[in-house]
């Protein structure tokens, strides 16, 4: 009977022995991977300062919050560091049990690492809470941070406000992320910004400025050891050079351009493929109501008329670019307005020269008339819709000329009130933040008490004419408030409709991403949905398999 066991035990290791051989025979011995990326250098690698598409993909592979969004699929929250949660009658007090055995990586502050504790959680959200050290501090304002054990971190927060927008300033994604106390302690936050220390699956080893980013696999890592064990992550501006080190192999990952013969063109390089993912940025058209003719709502109505979402979106390409009705995030966004809903309201214009044209007229054009708009230099994301938009509005008699600026003179001059229309591409984690940051009377550019991007003024003006502010700020903060999830979701809708029946913007469309990629680098999950990022993320399970 003792050797029978014996038998079976060591048939039962030799299985094990061979089916770990064969998974090994399926993977290339050089597990270094490289992406690139349109980008010249990072702005910053502190998570709670990131914000460019290269810093975002950067700091997430070094960083995990207590929720997160799963890679690919990035349409419900789940857990992270944060094992589990419950919440308090009143809707106040958030517990969060964090999950035993999450180490940060080796640093000044601990050489070996250390495992996190609640202490971590705390100083982080009170980090990302400041302005002196976060571009995030407004998300947290009301709310409190509480270590009730070394493995309990309590949140309570002034007035309730629902699960998904709670849960959302805690995910793996601007101020969510945590950070190592230690390391910030000892070495200052000077230090941190180019040495960051996290608990993701790669940890930092070197930056060299305008070249490229190397991390090596943290063995530590709470879901597993990565496969990969070194990625490198490039700044490359220069698509052609991208190109290059793709079809070379030198480089695994791309960062692509949105038009469609590019990725018609790269698609046939040697073990390519360039699948396309989303919903990534929304597309908007704002105009600026504090600048004639744009006070006028016939204006801004001819406008939209003029205009044709299906042209734009076949223009931009049909595997990138899908028209959008919803003047916040598109869907599959909770709360997001479909075409069918804008339709039902009444409040969709577009595709109607002949009503432009008599819009024009009663508002006193009947030659329609001349502007000049403001847009950046980036051709998929900005120039190039602005392109198609300016011929088809010039059917209808308004002769719009282009100003090109360089990308960051761009974002400061429409922030200064300077063009009468801004064209913008954006995500935003969630419909009250979009709203919020860019309809309520306190986004408002210049003016608002916390200004950021409400370019159209609205809340500050007469946006229909009837000798009365117009604003949908109530509705914004009775949603924002509002804990059932139905009525959260019609009082975002209510806000939408209202936005697009005062034409305050025209929703363009939603523009996927392309990263193209070698046919044998494996990301280790389906990519659907990246919004996060922006790019695909690379994680533990990510490798790359054999390749002649």
């Amino acid at each position: 009977m003792k050797r029978l066991v014996l038998v079976l035990l060591v048939s039962v290791i030799m299985m094990g022995l061979l089916w770990s051989l064969a998974g090994a025979a399926d993977l290339s011995k050089d597990q270094a991977l490289n992406i690139a990326f349109d980008a010249g250098d990072l702005k910053s690698l502190d998570p709670h300062r990131a914000a460019a598409t290269a810093d975002r993909a950067i700091v997430d592979m070094m960083f995990n919050g207590l929720v997160r969004y799963p890679p690919g699929n990035q349409v419900k929250l789940e857990p992270d560091i944060a094992e589990t949660w419950t919440v308090s009658a009143d809707k106040k007090a958030w517990t969060f049990k964090l999950r035993k055995g999450v180490f940060f990586h080796p640093s000044a502050g601990s050489p070996s690492g250390y495992e996190l504790t609640s202490e971590d959680v705390v100083f982080s959200l009170k980090r990302a809470a400041s302005k002196d050290t976060s571009a995030y501090a407004g998300d947290y304002s009301g709310i409190t941070f509480e270590a009730a054990d070394p493995m309990t971190v309590k949140i309570t927060i002034d007035k309730p406000i629902s699960e998904p927008l709670f849960l959302a300033k805690f995910a793996n994604y601007a101020g969510g992320f945590i950070v190592s106390k230690k390391a910030i302690e000892a070495k200052g936050e000077d230090w941190f910004k180019t040495n960051p220390v996290g608990t993701g699956p790669f940890k930092f080893e070197s930056y060299e400025p305008r070249q490229k980013v190397v991390f090596a696999a943290s063995p530590k890592y709470f879901r597993g050891a990565p496969v990969l064990k070194k990625v490198t992550a490039r700044f490359m501006p220069d698509v052609s050079s991208r190109e290059f080190g793709l079809q070379t192999g030198e480089l695994h990952i791309i960062e692509g351009l949105k038009e469609d013969k590019w990725i018609e063109k790269v698609s046939t390089f040697k073990d390519v493929k360039a699948p396309t993912f989303g919903p990534c940025e929304s597309q908007m058209l704002y105009f600026n109501m504090s600048i004639p003719p744009f006070n006028d709502l016939r204006v801004r109505k001819a406008f939209s008329y003029a205009l044709s979402r299906d042209v734009i979106a076949n223009f931009m390409g049909k595997s990138l670019a899908v028209p959008i009705y919803s003047p916040a995030l598109a869907p599959p966004a909770l709360g997001a307005l479909s075409k069918e809903e804008a339709l039902k309201a009444g409040a969709v214009y577009d595709n109607n020269i002949e009503q432009a044209k008599k819009l024009l007229a009663e508002a006193g054009f009947p030659n329609g008339f001349k502007t000049e708009v403001i847009i950046s230099e980036m051709s998929s994301s900005y120039q190039k819709p602005m392109v198609a938009i300016q011929a088809l509005v010039r059917k209808a008699g308004i002769d719009m000329q282009l100003k090109v600026v360089d990308h960051a003179s761009f974002h400061s001059k429409i922030r200064e009130n300077a063009s009468p229309i801004v064209y913008y591409a954006s995500w935003r984690p969630n419909e009250d933040v979009f709203l919020t940051q860019f309809y309520h009377s306190d986004s408002v550019v210049q003016k608002g008490k916390k200004p950021i991007t409400n370019f159209s003024h609205y809340g500050m003006v007469d946006a229909n004419a009837d000798a009365k502010t117009d604003s949908v700020d109530q509705l914004i903060e009775q949603a924002r408030w509002e804990l059932n999830a139905q009525k959260q979701e019609a009082l975002w809708k209510e806000a939408q409709i209202k936005i697009l029946k005062d034409v305050v913007s025209v929703p363009i469309i939603r523009l996927k991403y392309t990263f193209p990629q070698k046919s044998y680098v494996d990301l280790g999950y389906p990519l659907e949905w990246s919004w996060q990022t922006y790019s695909p993320q690379i994680t533990e399970k990510t490798k790359i398999l054999a390749h002649k």
